[in-house]
């Protein structure tokens, strides 16, 4: 057993210099060596009470994996992680530990916590570099189980039916199965050839994939009952974009984050001319928003061509809701910071391209409901920005086509599915949902430990229909 190491901060993660990243859509994080993830698993004291699993949606035995990185036991370590998560490499890249596992290691009291998700993506990338293909034998009991949407929640509904001998059809609108972590999440932070991999996985357990299937248009939810699907599970994300209803959204040049990275990650736009999708002509890109998704969209324009390229925020850094290390990257690479601003109106050209846009200055007032102080505009401190393409990045909600072509289905206002907590229940029987199709906009490990929770329960339903 390796000694404990008691330094005070996470071993570095190397990365690509931040002006030749900027350049190109290759991983940023370079992830560890064998040595950096001996040395930094043997920071976890490995805690009676374990209290880092309590923060992890899919229950990861996150000690248990860890000691076994600090023993060397890579293959191990991996194996424990995929008990109960069937994406490690997309989880231990995406994941927010900061604000879930790693919030509640005991070493973060009073230091850095243990690397959690560094770790979780090592012994994922080492296993798929290094371990050989397993036949996977399960017994199949015949009964057909449907999954709308081929996105975290769905892959990990699916995989836990699949375990447990279901005959599970996953249904995916797009051409290319993967869900936001295809279309969604660029290049250099989730190479898509590990969520490939990922998928492929899947498929060795029998989840059959059928792409090109628009549920609500090709098959409705009645249709596929008829068909002989004992239980379905609606994980179809939250795929439609808010805009902000100013003048001038309607522009050429004005895109939503969600077509904008579409068009980068799944139409590969950056590799223009081979792909007939251009986006790098334009030279100077306000995205409006601070999410994850707004610095994905900024970082990406960076690496299309683009001069300048701003973050149009109307609060401070303080309230940002992206990830800090996705701000510091973008800073890094160039981004300029336009914080305390909203853009009231985009200004056009004749031919109707984008030739600017219109701000205020904002400053924080009281907090509002969100415990975020509220933005409130500074009379007559408007301004003009010189841009040529504005990508709005403020939030998406649920698509409602489903909604919409299944009778008596409850939602909420504002388009979520609304379920039994516990279950993943929909008022409708044998009808289960979960992810950002039923909580709005959230994170990957969210809509995984959903997708895993409605597995359960469909197994349950299933059975006591017997």
């Amino acid at each position: 057993m390796a000694n404990k190491n008691m330094a005070p901060k996470k071993v570095g993660m190397p990365e690509q210099d931040a002006k030749k990243r900027a350049l190109n859509f290759y991983e940023v994080a370079l992830g560890y060596t064998e040595e950096m993830a001996v040395e930094e698993a043997t920071r976890c004291l490995d805690c009676k009470h374990k209290p880092c699993i309590a923060g992890c949606p899919v229950n990861v035995q996150i000690p248990e994996f860890i000691q076994l990185v600090a023993d060397g036991k890579f293959i191990e370590g991996y194996k424990k992680i995929a008990e109960t998560n069937a994406l490690p490499a997309v989880c231990g890249r995406v994941c927010p530990q900061e604000e879930q596992c790693e919030e509640l290691c005991v070493r973060g009291i009073k230091h850095e916590p243990v690397g959690i998700g560094r770790l979780e993506r090592f012994v994922a990338d080492y296993a798929i570099k290094h371990m050989e293909a397993e036949d996977i034998k399960i017994e199949k009991n015949g009964v057909k189980i449907a999954v709308i949407g081929s996105g975290p929640a769905s892959l990990a509904c699916a995989g836990d039916l699949a375990k447990l001998g279901y005959e599970v059809t996953i249904f995916e609108a797009f051409h290319t199965p993967g869900g936001v972590l295809q279309y969604g999440i660029p290049e250099f932070r989730l190479p898509k050839k590990l969520v490939a991999t990922e998928i492929d996985g899947l498929k060795k357990l029998g989840v059959e994939i059928m792409t090109n299937m628009v549920i609500g248009k090709v098959l409705t939810l009645d249709e596929l009952k008829e068909m002989g699907f004992q239980a379905i599970f609606i994980g179809t994300g939250a795929g439609l974009p808010k805009f902000m209803n100013i003048d001038g959204e309607n522009l050429n040049g004005v895109y939503s984050a969600n077509e904008f990275l579409t068009r980068i990650n799944l139409m590969k736009a950056y590799e223009f001319p081979k792909y007939d999708t251009p986006l790098g002509q334009y030279k100077r890109v306000a995205v409006i928003g601070g999410g994850n998704v707004a610095m994905d969209a900024a970082r990406s324009a960076l690496r299309l061509g683009a001069d300048h390229v701003y973050i149009v925020y109307r609060r401070s850094e303080v309230e940002m809701p992206a990830r800090n290390e996705e701000i510091e990257h973008a800073k890094e690479e160039g981004v300029e910071m336009l914080l305390l601003n909203n853009p009231t109106k985009i200004l056009g050209t004749e031919e109707g391209w984008v030739k600017g846009m219109e701000v205020i200055k904002m400053e924080l007032g009281e907090p509002d409901d969100s415990g975020r102080r509220r933005p409130v505009e500074v009379k007559g401190s408007e301004f003009v920005l010189d841009v040529d393409a504005v990508v709005v990045a403020i939030g998406q909600s649920p698509n409602p086509l489903i909604r919409d072509t299944t009778k008596g289905l409850k939602t909420q206002s504002w388009g979520g599915i609304i379920v039994d907590e516990e279950t993943g229940a929909t008022n409708i029987e044998g009808v289960y949902a979960g992810g950002d199709a039923v909580t709005g906009a959230a994170t990957v490990i969210l809509a995984m430990g959903a997708g895993k929770v409605s597995a359960a329960a469909i197994d349950e339903y299933v059975k006591s229909k017997k």
